[in-house]
């Protein structure tokens, strides 16, 4: 069921922007994203994570897709937070490609990232929903300015809700989103430290993650193995996530601290309980997010190639 959600958002955008222009663009970026996540469904966590990585630096802009240029200055894409985490980028990529086939010059990247988190979504939790398009392409990227504004994963509750209400999302919407934690996965660096040190963590659970990851050392480097964010349905975008998260089994200290604030135990709570709530929930923080500070009309431009500006 394709869910139209009603949120505020950039009068700007619209469902349907490109139905006259390019009527074939989301069934391009669909069976692209559907045939690369049926390979590899941590592609689909991968890009998700992508457009919350994009949207929460410059707005979704797709600057996130920017590769460093040449002249040294390094783009947000290489910044640790999403260099080697984010995956995906090939995928957006060759939607591009496919899509300038037939419509160049018309579509931004910024919305086929928008695009393809909802296709994820989609192919991963059959949550599907129409997405508001009309972005377009920023020709800025700013390596630090990830620092600056991505909530790392060591936060605590009180810090995340404020670095999304400084994006103008509510601390549900934060708990809400951070139900995409259901799939993908995250390097034992992100969370390591907390194995040999966090009691709230569950016993067992604690051990089967020390078989994998190997106490950080403090020179740095060593392995760093990929470790599924959830668990118990590792490739199914759900609200067992929370489920997991009342047991002491969240992966990052910012997943686990959500059960640890007064204000935000009482999301996980009812979002653990209720399913349905959650997935109407979370289509609504999506499409919300997906219009943070976004250009639009004659600003920015339509990228040719994701990687690179014009």
């Amino acid at each position: 069921m394709l869910l139209v959600p009603a949120v505020y958002s950039d009068p700007s955008l619209k469902v349907g922007f490109y139905k006259r222009s390019c009527p074939a663009v989301e069934s391009i970026v669909r069976r692209t994203v559907r045939r690369a996540v049926s390979r590899n469904p941590g592609i689909g966590g991968g890009i998700i994570r992508m457009h919350f990585h994009d949207c929460f630096v410059r707005g979704c802009d797709g600057s996130v897709l920017l590769k460093s240029g040449p002249g040294g200055q390094q783009s947000e894409r290489d910044h640790p937070a999403n260099n080697p985490g984010l995956r995906g980028f090939e995928v957006i990529e060759e939607a591009k490609s496919r899509i300038e086939s037939v419509c160049p010059n018309t579509v931004s990247c910024a919305d086929i990232l928008a695009f393809a988190a909802r296709d994820s979504s989609s192919k991963l939790g059959r949550i599907d929903y129409a997405v508001l398009a009309g972005r377009r392409d920023g020709r800025v990227t700013v390596f630090d300015e990830v620092t600056e504004n991505l909530p790392p994963p060591t936060s605590t509750a009180d810090q995340l809700v404020a670095n999304f209400a400084r994006k103008g999302l509510s601390a549900d919407e934060m708990v809400t989103l951070s139900g995409a934690h259901s799939i993908g996965a995250s390097h034992c660096s992100s969370f390591s430290a907390r194995l040999y040190s966090d009691p709230s963590l569950d016993r067992k659970f604690a051990a089967a993650l020390k078989a994998t990851c190997p106490r950080p050392p403090r020179n740095g480097g060593g392995r760093d193995p990929l470790v599924p964010l959830d668990s118990a349905t590792p490739n199914w975008l759900d609200n067992k996530y929370y489920v997991e998260l009342t047991a002491g089994r969240g992966l990052l200290t910012s997943d686990q601290t959500l059960v640890e604030n007064s204000l935000t135990r009482k999301y996980v709570a009812v979002n653990a309980r209720y399913g349905a709530t959650w997935t109407a929930k979370y289509v609504k923080a999506m499409v919300k997010m997906g219009s943070i500070d976004v250009l639009t009309g004659s600003q920015g431009e339509i990228r040719s190639s994701c990687s690179f500006v014009n």
